[in-house]
């Protein structure tokens, strides 16, 4: 049997397997096990995994990220003009500082792009020439592709539970998912070397389900370990970094682990007085808004102890945690 997993990340006690997902998807039942096994086992312990050999073809996501690098050249007025609507839509331009988890100096800018038809949440696209019009066909498609990925991924955690593997597809089917396009412009040197302690997005957990994090070679990502350090999630080309939000975590009464990570100036040499600009691309997947979130069975009763959260609306318990987010 094909081996499914080494390590992508492995300091202080902190191990991030790197996973052929290609084993999974079409893998032998045993291959399919083992992944799935490997894929559980590494949320639960790091809240971390990269996968390769998943279904995202390079040349989409390369696609994807010149798309996002050409929007944030557009004028600030045409940006601002797409502004960030509500915590319970979601979508639209966030400019620097609105976020709280970022910092005064990072001027890092975003764009929310939700389920495209969500009755009465309609996303907020550039209009009025023809790149506009490429961003939001590519940028739709990106959007059904990370949808399926995400509706992979929990397949492979139900196997992994020893769950059926259709387990949370009643969950899943929507697509009630955000696409976030971020882009941390060049900084200069002198703001690093005056406070050590600066970042570009402080330390914080994800709200939803799963995330998956598509980077570029900037790196800059750090997720902390057991010893209370940070440690680098280096990029792998191909691959794509999937952790676990605070909802999963609640989801499966603890047993899955919602881990804080940041991201800082990587550790590359700067480009004469500056660091270059950094581009990710991040998908941050939900269970359905009017999903109701139990326990996972399994989870709970006998040794493993008692429920330890009462249930919650998907929707709503996402709301209020945006709401405090903006």
């Amino acid at each position: 049997m094909a081996s499914t997993t080494t390590s992508a990340v492995s300091a202080d006690n902190l191990v991030i397997p790197l996973i052929d997902f290609s084993l999974f998807l079409n893998g032998t039942p045993a291959e399919r096990q083992s992944a799935a096994s490997s894929i559980l086992t590494g949320f639960q312990n790091a809240g971390f995994i990269y996968l390769i050999n998943h279904p995202i073809s390079s040349s989409t996501v390369s696609t994807v990220f010149q798309t996002s690098a050409k929007f944030f050249t557009r004028p600030t007025a045409q940006k601002d003009a797409l502004g960030w609507t509500t915590p319970r839509a979601n979508r639209g331009y966030v400019a620097h500082g609105r976020e709280k988890t970022t910092t005064l100096t990072s001027k890092e800018e975003s764009f929310e792009i939700g389920r495209e038809g969500a009755e009465g949440m309609p996303n907020n696209w550039p209009s009025g020439d023809e790149d506009a019009e490429t961003f939001k066909n590519v940028m739709i498609d990106f959007h059904n592709q990370a949808k399926d990925l995400h509706i992979e991924v929990m397949r492979a955690i139900a196997v992994g539970m020893g769950l059926e593997g259709s387990y949370f597809d009643s969950y899943t089917d929507v697509g009630d998912n955000t696409l976030r396009l971020l882009h941390y412009p060049p900084a200069p040197k002198e703001v690093f070397r005056k406070n050590r302690l600066q970042v570009r997005a402080g330390e914080h957990t994800d709200y939803g389900s799963i995330t998956l994090l598509f980077q570029d070679n900037r790196g800059g990502l750090q997720v902390k370990s057991p010893d209370g350090t940070f440690v680098n999630a280096t990029p792998i080309p191909g691959s794509v970094v999937v952790n676990a939000g605070d909802l999963l975590a609640r989801w499966s009464n603890d047993t899955i682990k919602s881990t804080l990570h940041r991201v800082v100036e990587p550790p590359s040499p700067a480009e004469g007085d500056m660091y270059p600009a950094r581009y990710s691309v991040a998908y941050f997947c939900n269970p359905n808004y009017d999903s109701q979130i139990e326990a996972i069975e399994g989870t709970y009763g006998g040794e493993k102890g008692e429920r330890k959260y009462s249930g919650i609306n998907s929707g709503d318990y996402l709301e209020m945690r945006l709401a405090a987010t903006y």
